[in-house]
């Protein structure tokens, strides 16, 4: 071999070497959640080797993950066409069937990319799992079967075994999960994503002190490594979220982890993204309008970033803000919508309708708002619960039918954790805005059927809740259904007076006894006297001096 043959060769091993390792570091990078630097990388090996099919297949998940299909597609294409490592994007383009749901065609897709592989090998078994537990619908089982299968003929890949500990964690398998983990960084201990993830275990086992301790174990390895921070942030959040007494204080060190991941993986418009996910997790809306704000000025044709600063807007009171944000996000091409979206932009449009004083709400307002809410409930039932305080509010500010209107759509949905609640004040809107009538005024008949049959639920739920005997007696009674109405007062007194001597005691059940015999003895005046002067005299029993019971007697006898 001559000299010039020999340099040849040497330079042609060096710059196969060095792709190989650009590859790897851009793996790296992909690890450490660094996407952009990982775009680079892989863009610049693209260029000066356009032949390298791994660089275009490894570009286009990175595209995947951050939801921008166009790129992840032109990138698989082009892949294709790649002399070394081209099979692989048969696997990008397979994904993107199993999220359009065409399962027939990402299996085939599949099976092009696994042709001809040798007995020991398992990377595009690793990546084919991956797709599917990548996909908008993951299939963890498919994903388990292929690793599974894989292993039989090569147990030691570390890669392998980390993509068989994420396929059990999604399929709900910890014990599984905990020794595919384990096994990864045993084979390989510079893998600190499957260290991490034992923590992410414990995380999810609600062990969070144990799980702290995994991740600064991490941290001890390698204190560079960004997706542990996020992970301690994730688990401080979770504290906080179980101690509502310091709940505060745990949101800001969840915060100060999660500004940490953020420095060292990178400030790009997907990474403030996912910040901005985190500060609507941890309910810091101040924080998360500055951060839209700062989106829009790196990026004013994004759409998503209108979402966050429509929510943000929306919580902090800015409504002109949140409409327009949120209505732009909505009506934009390509947008998936979602529940919280229409929820929110429905909120803010009453917020908006309602006078400075609190006392009065703009109907054409209102109804528009409650559209979008309907619209919200219909794509996720229960977002019910987002409106329990809403609710209550407009309660509090004798709103009572707008409550209602409100209360309602909780009152039906009994998966709700706020089901009860909302039948209580449901039932008491009604009553209450129909008591209040001007006098003269005629009752609203459908809206106290439904305040009676919405105690009926609250009594089937928390049969212990005597008040709603009490509520049932007096929307009958607007409702003149006299035999109704004494029944209910009727069940109210007795299973009060099954309570006990120091119930009847006190001056709040005395008074709604005097409520009940008054009521009940008016009903019988005109049809059984006797039945009348009894109840009159069960009233003067608890109150000698009450003078409706004892001019009601004098007029009876």
């Amino acid at each position: 071999m001559n000299k010039f043959t020999t340099f040849s060769v040497a330079l042609l091993a060096s710059a196969f070497t060095t792709q190989a390792q650009d590859i790897n570091q851009a793996k790296k990078a992909i690890d450490a959640e660094q996407f952009e630097s990982a775009k680079t990388i892989l863009k610049s090996i693209i260029k000066a080797k356009p032949s390298n099919g791994t660089a275009y297949f490894t570009l286009g998940n990175v595209y995947l993950t951050q939801s921008v299909e166009d790129s992840a597609k032109i990138y698989f294409q082009e892949g294709l066409n790649a002399s070394d490592g081209a099979k692989l994007n048969y696997i990008g383009l397979g994904q993107m069937d199993l999220d359009k749901n065409d399962i027939t065609g990402a299996q085939a897709k599949f099976a092009l990319a696994s042709k001809d592989m040798k007995k020991k090998d398992v990377q595009e078994f690793v990546y084919i799992a991956r797709a599917y537990m990548n996909a908008n619908k993951p299939d963890y089982k498919s994903a388990i079967a292929i690793l599974t299968r894989a292993a039989i003929n090569n147990s030691q890949d570390a890669q392998l075994q980390l993509a068989l500990g994420d396929a059990y964690y999604g399929d709900g398998k910890q014990n599984e999960a905990y020794i595919a983990y384990r096994s990864a960084f045993q084979l390989d201990s510079t893998l600190l994503r499957a260290k991490m993830q034992l923590g992410v275990l414990l995380k999810g086992a609600k062990s969070y002190d144990e799980a702290s301790k995994a991740y600064n174990e991490v941290i001890a390895i390698n204190p560079n490594y960004g997706p542990v921070y996020r992970e301690l942030a994730e688990t401080y959040y979770k504290i906080a979220r179980n101690k509502p007494s310091q709940a505060a204080a745990n949101y800001k060190i969840a915060l100060g982890h999660y500004d940490k991941y953020m420095s060292l993986t990178d400030y790009s418009i997907n990474s403030r993204m996912r910040r901005a996910d985190f500060l609507i997790l941890i309910e810091d809306y101040v924080a998360l309008e500055a951060e839209a704000n700062k989106m829009i000025e790196l990026d004013k044709v994004n759409p998503r970033i209108y979402r966050y600063l429509g929510y943000a807007a929306y919580k902090n009171g800015n409504v002109d803000v949140a409409i327009k944000s949120l209505e732009t996000f909505i009506t934009s091409p390509g947008n998936k919508a979602i529940a919280l979206d229409y929820l929110y932009l429905g909120l803010t449009k009453i917020k908006k309708g309602t006078s400075a004083d609190g006392l009065s709400i703009d109907p054409t307002a209102f109804s528009s708002g409650l559209v979008d809410i309907k619209k919200a409930i219909e794509m996720e039932p229960l977002a019910v619960q987002e409106l329990s305080e809403v609710g209550k509010q407009l309660f509090t500010q004798k709103l009572y039918i707008e409550s209602a209107a409100i209360f309602e759509f909780g009152a039906n949905t009994p998966d709700s954790t706020s089901f009860l609640d909302d039948n209580v004040y449901y039932g008491l809107a009604n009553y209450y805005a129909n008591i209040n009538k001007e006098k003269g005024a005629k009752v609203d008949a459908v809206a106290l059927q439904k305040a009676d049959a919405a105690f009926d639920k609250v009594l089937v739920a928390s049969p212990t809740y005597l008040e709603a005997y009490l509520y049932k007696a007096r929307t009958n009674r607007l409702l003149e259904k006299d035999d109704v109405m004494v029944k209910n007062y009727e069940d109210y007194v007795s299973k009060t007076t099954a309570l006990g001597a120091e119930e009847l005691a006190k001056p709040a059940v005395k008074t709604k006894f005097i409520e009940s015999y008054n009521n009940m003895a008016a009903s019988f005046a005109n049809t059984d006297k006797a039945k009348a002067i009894e109840y009159f005299k069960k009233t003067l029993a608890l109150d000698p001096a009450n003078s409706y019971a004892n001019e009601s007697l004098k007029i009876l006898k």
